[in-house]
């Protein structure tokens, strides 16, 4: 299968790629991005690598005629690109509803409109969204209020967007908790990082599980549209179990 993973520079991204390079069902990874995306650096050549293809697009709401060639005949999209709740308090919300909305929707209808590897199958977009997500627009949270109401709209009108495609695509929202990566972060800021998710009582994830169980859905399906932190480390621990990997914690 073909698959598509936006957004694949950060943490989760570059987990996805790696795992996805050494899965037997994936023929070609396209990591799309404003910059390029390098490969990891646990793979440096023979038949994994050669899987790995960049493309970059300088502006998610223009794509270009040579970006739609290279997205072309895609089985499934893992969508990553969105601004950080953290992040999101320096920058202006309009920029974050741009990134975190207009960019999605836009990336959506493009690759509905393209091409896919099989016509009598949906394209699956894998988004990738918050644990606090709320899609009831009038109960507004205390903390990160306009933001989390705005993840929870965008996964709305995915589902709503996807309903109406005709069959031509299918989404599934991931409400992933706070990702955890005892290799990258260290025993200290993972020591922090425990606390700070047990104040605001946020659930924790693996930066292995999360990566399988997006990779699970995009290659396997789901059952159902939206999947909550305690799904997805079911599902990534049952794709890593049949991997051979085991979560990094």
């Amino acid at each position: 299968m073909k698959l598509i993973v936006v957004g694949a520079t950060g943490l989760i991204g570059s987990e996805i790629i790696r795992q996805a390079l050494s899965h037997k069902s994936v023929t070609s990874v396209v990591a799309l991005g404003r910059r390029p995306t390098p490969p990891p650096t646990s793979i440096t050549a023979g038949p994994a690598l050669e899987k790995f293809q960049s493309v970059t697009l300088e502006d998610f709401a223009n794509y270009t005629e040579d970006v739609k060639r290279q997205l072309s005949g895609a089985d499934a999209c893992i969508w990553l690109l969105a601004v950080t709740p953290s992040k999101s308090k320096t920058m202006d919300f309009e920029l974050v509803k741009k990134i975190c909305v207009e960019y999605v929707m836009e990336g959506f209808n493009v690759l509905k409109q393209l091409p896919h590897a099989q016509d009598d199958k949906p394209l699956r977009f894998v988004y990738a969204s918050g644990a606090k997500a709320e899609r009831d627009q009038t109960k507004k949270p205390w903390i990160l209020g306009d933001y989390t109401l705005m993840r929870g709209r965008i996964e709305t009108q995915l589902l709503d967007a996807a309903k109406e495609s005709g069959g031509i695509m299918e989404t599934c929202c991931l409400r992933l908790g706070l990702v955890k990566s005892p290799e990258r972060m260290g025993l200290v800021t993972g020591m922090l990082a425990n606390a700070a998710a047990s104040m605001i009582s946020l659930p924790l994830i693996d930066i292995r599980e999360i990566g399988a169980a997006a990779l699970s859905a995009a290659i396997h399906g789901f059952d159902k549209d939206t999947l909550d932190n305690d799904d997805l480390i079911a599902m990534g621990r049952k794709e890593l179990k049949e991997i051979g990997e085991e979560p990094s914690s």
